[in-house]
């Protein structure tokens, strides 16, 4: 299932001016690459982690990606979005997350960085029946502000566990679970997201790797 961008909502996007690399923004570029550690995260098949067998019970205050870049901490929606919180929630206890490449960027007219995926081909995720979505945006400008986290999916109810995290402000296909927003770290998505994709354009994988080492729920 291929997962967020169609070929029509690229095509929009392109019209779009790029977003200027100049001066200070060079800088923070270099020095998340000087900051992000080595890592060993690589392509491997999804690991078998149970479904859910029902909602939390009680409220998620937040759920932390440790990445090689840094920590990237989102606060969960509980109220507006409980199937994802809780599917979020057991995919990253039980290690779904664990060393998994953030597999796809997007930095022109969309500006996200897409995670999740452990096969790092866009088509992975648990070995569920898809979940419905829940908090879907209206249409319109910036409908998915920066530091918004959405799930990506191949159309209606199909979430499972792949996620974008908005780096800046993005008008999108109101068509996406919206579960979470970042409160520390988004920094981190933004440098990411200026380094570009990898061999030029404006989606692909990202230039600086990024992966998720570990996530911690509290």
């Amino acid at each position: 299932m291929k997962r967020v961008v169609t070929a029509t909502v690229i095509a929009a996007f392109l019209l779009t001016p790029l977003p200027s690399f100049a001066g200070s923004k060079v800088e923070k570029i270099l020095e998340t690459e000087r900051k992000c550690k080595s890592t060993k995260a690589v392509a491997h098949a999804a690991p078998k982690v149970s479904p859910p067998k029902m909602l939390l019970k009680k409220p998620i205050k937040s759920i932390t990606f440790v990445t090689n870049c840094g920590n990237i901490v989102v606060e969960p929606l509980n109220n507006l979005a409980p199937l994802t919180v809780t599917a979020i929630t057991a995919l990253a206890k039980g290690g779904f997350y664990n060393h998994t490449l953030c597999h796809r960027m997007m930095n022109d007219g969309a500006y996200f960085l897409q995670c999740g995926d452990p096969t790092v081909s866009g088509f992975g995720g648990p070995a569920w029946q898809p979940y419905a979505d829940e908090n879907l945006p209206v249409d319109g400008p910036a409908n998915y502000p920066a530091g918004t986290v959405a799930m990506a999916n191949s159309g209606p109810n199909t979430n499972g566990s792949q996620f974008f995290l908005v780096y800046q402000d993005t008008q999108f296909d109101p068509d996406y679970t919206i579960w979470g927003k970042i409160t520390s770290g988004l920094n981190i998505v933004k440098a990411i997201g200026m380094g570009g994709v990898k061999g030029g354009g404006s989606v692909g994988t990202p230039a600086i790797k990024i992966a998720i080492e570990s996530v911690i729920i509290n």
